[in-house]
């Protein structure tokens, strides 16, 4: 047995261990990386159930990291979505809530600006949409120092485009040649040659070795998996992807094994990131966080309910069911995050900002709508802030979250639907009529939500 005396020295030097433990999180701010990938549902990965797709890089990010399984995106479409997740905003307080033409302006504030006050150097890849070249909204007038890629959505889910922009600059790409249709947009090429992806995801990896020695954050928003939706009116097949890889002999039609590959390749190109960071000892000073910007699709000649992309939940991408919301997210930091956790409280696009604030050591501005979760990240999930309730819309159709209750209305004039998700996470028992009260104050919240 223990005298008091062990037991006193045991306890202080559990003490001495968890102040170090914290001090590697606190000693001074982490690089951050926040990969986002297109269209990605909440089931495509093998830690969140898949059983088809192969996902090794991201289920080994998830077996040394932490995995939230509650976590859920700004908006169910694109333009929306990246507007909350870059202001710390829900739709009640952003100016649109669909995929709207929207063009930042000098008044919105980023996370990029802010943790520019820390000197962090800020770059990005891969997908804008929040305005071009002669707009306030291009990103080098938003907080970002460097920026690699498409600058406008559309153009965005064309994967053999003839140039992508670097800052203000168009950078040619070899081979590529488009459609002559106008129809088009831009958005079809004739020949393919140059895959946009990899050549994004050089750019990633070279500003990574660039700012090894000092601060830095960077947004990678992949496009994959999206689909080429002008490319597959044309084929029937808009799952644009230089090769099938470990599907190539699988007996399935073309756009299923390149909806695979693409997920598959995604998930090769994570495990490129992390690699990096282990060659240049940068793993334990970096924080890398993996998500989608909404739930999965079904276009390009592609359904969801092929490799059940939505996994156990209701809906796809465009609805507000958790299906079109809820999504993959996971982070990764040596040394600060213990490996295999799980976080089951709600969290949403718009505590990225205040969460990198708070890492950066940056004050947090007043008027957002979103809760850091630094102290989930480190293991603290008794001390977790938790949201009081979460809420979204798109074009007509509302949703609120309130602990393990949502609340859907699923189009303008239609009555709230009413879910208890700890015991129907598929959304499939309506309980309004058992439960006016909680409507009532459903309906308050969604109120409270747009002041």
């Amino acid at each position: 047995m223990f005298n008091s005396k062990k037991i006193h020295l045991l306890v202080f030097w559990n003490f001495v261990l968890g102040l170090t433990f914290l001090g590697r999180a606190d000693a001074e701010p982490p690089n951050i990386i926040h990969i986002m990938v297109d269209d990605l549902g909440y089931g495509d990965l093998g830690c969140y159930g898949q059983k088809t797709i192969k996902t090794p890089q991201l289920d080994s990010m998830a077996k040394n990291g932490i995995k939230f399984t509650d976590y859920y995106s700004g908006n169910t479409v694109c333009r929306p979505s990246r507007l909350s997740l870059w202001t710390g905003k829900h739709m009640g307080h952003t100016p649109i809530s669909s995929n709207a033409n929207y063009i930042f302006k000098p008044v919105d504030v980023t996370v990029a600006e802010l943790l520019k006050e820390a000197n962090y150097v800020t770059g990005g890849v891969g997908k804008w949409a929040m305005g071009g070249i002669g707009t306030t909204g291009h990103p080098n007038h938003n907080g970002f120092d460097y920026w690699f890629g498409y600058l406008d959505q559309g153009q965005a889910h064309n994967y053999y485009p003839t140039y992508l922009w670097r800052n203000k600059e168009k950078i040619p790409l070899k081979g590529n040649v488009l459609t002559n249709s106008p129809q088009d947009r831009n958005r079809v090429s004739s020949k393919r040659i140059t895959y946009s992806h990899d050549v994004i995801t050089s750019e990633a990896q070279s500003f990574i070795r660039k700012h090894r020695k000092q601060p830095f954050l960077l947004h990678i928003h992949w496009t994959i998996p999206h689909a080429n939706n002008e490319g597959g009116r044309a084929t029937g097949d808009g799952m644009e992807i230089p090769n099938y890889g470990i599907y190539a002999n699988e007996d399935w039609p073309s756009v299923k094994k390149g909806a695979a590959a693409m997920i598959s390749k995604m998930d090769h190109d994570v495990g490129k990131i992390l690699k990096l960071l282990q060659e240049l000892e940068l793993d334990k000073k970096t924080f890398v966080f993996f998500t989608s910007d909404n739930g999965p699709h079904s276009e390009g000649g592609h359904k969801h309910e092929t490799f059940n992309s939505n996994g156990p939940l209701r809906g796809f991408k465009r609805d507000l069911y958790e299906g079109g919301i809820r999504v993959p997210a996971i982070a990764y930091w040596p040394g600060t995050i213990k490996p295999g956790s799980t976080y089951n409280k709600p969290l949403a696009f718009w505590d990225w900002l205040p969460t990198v604030c708070d890492l950066a050591k940056v004050s947090i501005p007043e008027k957002i709508d979103g809760i850091s979760f630094v102290q989930a990240l480190k293991g603290n999930f008794e001390i977790q802030n938790d949201h009081d309730f979460l809420y979204w819309k798109f074009s007509k159709k509302e949703a609120i979250r309130k602990g393990k209750w949502k609340g859907v209305i699923p189009g303008q004039g239609q009555k709230m639907e009413l879910y208890n998700l700890e015991i129907d996470l598929g959304e499939q028992t309506n309980l309004a009529l058992m439960y006016p009260e909680k409507i009532k104050e459903l309906n308050g919240l969604i109120q409270k939500a747009k002041k």
